[in-house]
Formats: structure tokens, sequence, C-alpha cells
């Protein structure tokens, strides 16, 4: 499994994509330091970048990837290899590059305007982590489909569905069920329902980090009375944990009975 991961991960880590990748997040980061001038600022203008473009760079490459590496693949298969070796590598070894290049774009402006010397260092580095388990999660989702689809452009079409839902459509119906049932306590439900969408945890968590989270009034308090606690704090990385897990244990049993 670890030359697989090695060769994925050099193979798309030399691709010009993934020096795109890396460059668009070098050059963003610089610019909202130099146009803000204030490291805490540019941390949050960070956020919404984040959110939305890892995941959705996640999605995108795990689909193209996939395909564009099945004849790779196939050819693995005719080797006295295990199967779940050949997947999961092959899936850490994307995964990894990618993560590499937005730790590396994100963090060497920041680290040349010396936020790790500042009071911010430890916000900046839940920045960093929200992207990379955005990246993994939505990049082994976008793998699970590509695997279990033939078609490329149903693989590549129902991975940016699923972007578009937990990106867009939940927290649409999110807001819509806590207006319909407003007359109920739903702190509780609140905090479920955040917990089943990747992209929502990683927002609390940076928001609740870079201190606005009074800007989201009375949910934003409940939210921050969870969420800010040592226990809110190991829940919400244990959930993304789960949620890289999950995914890639999918990849493996999918892997074991697909017929190539």
């Amino acid at each position: 499994m670890w030359k697989i991961l090695k060769y994925s991960f050099t193979d798309l880590f030399r691709s010009k994509w993934n020096f795109i990748y890396f460059i668009f997040f070098l050059l963003v980061s610089q610019g909202m330091i130099y146009f803000s001038g204030n490291l805490a600022k540019s941390a949050a203008g960070m956020m919404n970048i984040i959110l939305f473009l890892c995941s959705l760079i996640g999605v995108m490459f795990g689909s193209i990837y996939y395909y564009n590496s099945r004849e790779f693949i196939q050819l693995l298969l005719a080797q006295p290899l295990k199967r779940s070796s050949i997947f999961i590598g092959h899936y850490m070894g994307m995964t990894l590059s990618l993560v590499t290049a937005f730790v590396l774009g994100t963090g060497i402006p920041f680290a040349l305007n010396g936020i790790f010397m500042t009071e911010y260092a430890m916000n900046f580095l839940y920045l960093l982590l929200s992207g990379a388990f955005l990246t993994s999660i939505f990049a082994a989702i976008s793998y699970l489909i590509s695997l279990k689809s033939e078609n490329r452009l149903a693989g590549f079409g129902i991975s940016i569905l699923a972007w578009l839902f937990m990106a867009v459509i939940y927290d649409g119906l999110f807001m819509a069920s806590l207006i319909v049932f407003d007359d109920y306590p739903l702190d509780t439900y609140s905090l479920i329902a955040s917990m089943l969408n990747p992209i929502d945890i990683t927002r609390i968590m940076i928001v609740l980090k870079l201190d606005i989270s009074a800007l989201m009034g009375y949910t934003g308090a409940i939210f921050k009375q969870f969420f800010g606690s040592p226990l809110g704090i190991s829940v919400s990385l244990s959930v993304l944990v789960l949620w890289c897990l999950l995914p890639v244990f999918f990849i493996r049993n999918v892997a074991m009975k697909k017929d190539f």
C-alpha cells in the first residue's frame, strides 16, 4: 500500500493542476494579508474560500483522478496485490497531495508574515486543519461515487451534486426546519443536524475560534456553549475523523466486491 501511496502522491503532486492549486492559495493568502493589513482579519477572510473551495476541489480531483487512473488500477489488479491496498493507497496518495498543496499554499504567506509568533497561531492551525479535513472527506466521497459508477459523466455529476447538497441545499433545508419548528426546543436538534454535514462542523469550529460567533445570535450562543468546551471540541474532531474514515471503509468494501 505504501508504494502505491507514494506513486499516487508523486504523480499528482508533480501535475500542473496541483501546482495551480498551490499557486492559487499562495496568491489568495498573500493578497488577503496585503490588502487587509491584519493577520486575524486575513484568516477570517480565508474562511469561506477554504470551506467551499477545499471541498469542491476534493470532489473534482477525487472523481477525475480515479477515472484517469482506472487503466493503471486495472493493471495493478492483475498483480499479486491486495485490492484494499491498491485502492486505499491510491486514494490516500491523491488526498495527501491535495492537502500538502493546500497547507503549503495557505501556510507559507501567513508563516512569512509571522502569524505563528502571534496569539492567532492556534486559530490559524484550526483553519488549516479544517481545510485538510474537508479535502480528505470530499475526495473520499467523490472517489467512492466514481468507484461505484462506470460512467464518467454520471460519476462526476453525482459527485458535484453531493457537494452542492452539503454546501448549499443542506443549510437551506436546515434553516427551513428551524423556522417551521420554531415553537419547539431545538438546541439538541441544531447540534445533531450540524454534525451531519462536515462543512457545517468545520464552519462552526472556525467561527468559534475566530471569536465571531456573536454574529450568529442565539444559535451562536448554543454552539459556543457546546463546541467551545473541551468536550465539544473533542466531539467535533471525532465526528470529522469519522467522516474521513466512513467513506474509506465503503471504498474498501466496494473495491473488494467490484468486478473489473
